[in-house]
């Protein structure tokens, strides 16, 4: 394993990006963060630059002399997209080429459409039903364009993510309330219809791992993560569980709350353009990625799910170690 490579994390105070952080350091990279505030409990083993990702010069100063470029900065809430995803990711692009470095973007699946539907592998069509998915697209587009100008691309795409960093996700703002005990969760599809599910701390240390065998990937390099493909009936039995209690109720997100207040509040007006995710199954296929690494990729899905209570503040941290008896 080297142990002198340096990795530029931006937008490290994101869950994917402290997790990604945490697991460089593990693996002996030193991690350098772009944030526009230094978080009070940030370890001390990261040097922190403070700068914004759409200031060109900001990003292209905190890259000097680095091997990998995270890109794990996205507007919060899904807030001004437009004006802000696009500039970001060109900001990175020209600190990559001015670096010789490699960009790493964790992908989604709003890139896809119904059309390809239900098991998506890395080369599906990519026909999205959203202006958040075109300009996932976009991105995506760009980062090839930059590989066959000879920088160098990782994309691991993924479904949902959760974690025990608690944030802006659908598990954490969705199905739960946190900071408060588990009653019921608002599921947002079919419990009968599988979906996607990432744990935050198994993706970063699966884009560790691609990092540390960097001289066997391509040059546009791409991964679907398959994480946990699951129903309704089992993320509530795996909450029950984790929360020792038979009687959380299977209830429904209220999609007629968010499309009502989606022409006053932009967060829920994309949220409900991207419910045609909650209505099909989804699946990602991890055959490459399995192929490539290994078959032992994922944390087992209850104690994901423990974890992810724990982080939410939903359970106490008794329950980290052992499921507690329902």
């Amino acid at each position: 394993m080297q142990t002198q490579r340096t990795a530029l994390v931006i937008g490290a105070n994101g869950g994917i990006g402290q997790e990604t952080s945490a697991a460089l350091l593990r693996r002996g990279w030193r991690v350098r963060a772009l944030v526009r505030k230094v978080p009070e409990a940030g370890p001390g083993t990261i040097d922190w630059r403070v700068g914004d990702a759409m200031q060109r010069a900001d990003v292209l100063a905190a890259a000097v002399g680095v091997h990998v470029i995270v890109h794990a900065v996205n507007p919060p809430g899904y807030k001004a997209w437009n004006q802000l995803v696009l500039p970001m990711v060109d900001n990175t692009i020209a600190a990559a080429q001015a670096n010789g470095a490699r960009i790493v973007l964790p992908g989604t699946v709003y890139n896809y459409g119904p059309d390809a539907f239900p098991l998506l592998g890395e080369d599906a069509p990519q026909h999205p039903r959203t202006r958040k998915g075109e300009i996932r697209v976009e991105m995506e587009r760009r980062l090839q364009m930059a590989a066959q100008s000879g920088a160098r691309v990782l994309v691991l795409r993924c479904g949902d993510f959760f974690g025990p960093r608690a944030g802006n996700n659908w598990f954490a703002q969705g199905l739960l309330q946190a900071g408060k005990p588990v009653t019921r969760i608002a599921y947002p599809g079919d419990y009968s219809i599988g979906h996607s599910w990432a744990y935050l701390p198994d993706v970063a240390q699966i884009l560790a791992r691609l990092l540390d065998r960097e001289d066997q990937l391509a040059p546009f390099e791409r991964f679907h993560f398959g994480g946990y493909w699951v129903d309704g009936h089992a993320m509530l039995d795996a909450v029950r569980h984790a929360a020792g209690d038979d009687t959380i109720k299977a209830g429904r997100f209220p999609w007629w709350l968010a499309q009502l207040a989606s022409p006053f509040n932009e967060t829920m007006r994309e949220l409900c353009k991207m419910r045609y995710l909650w209505r099909d199954a989804v699946q990602l296929d991890d055959a490459k990625l399995k192929a490539f690494l290994g078959s032992e990729l994922y944390t087992p899905f209850e104690q994901a799910v423990r974890e992810a209570l724990v982080g939410a503040g939903c359970i106490g941290e008794a329950s980290r170690h052992a499921g507690a008896p329902a």
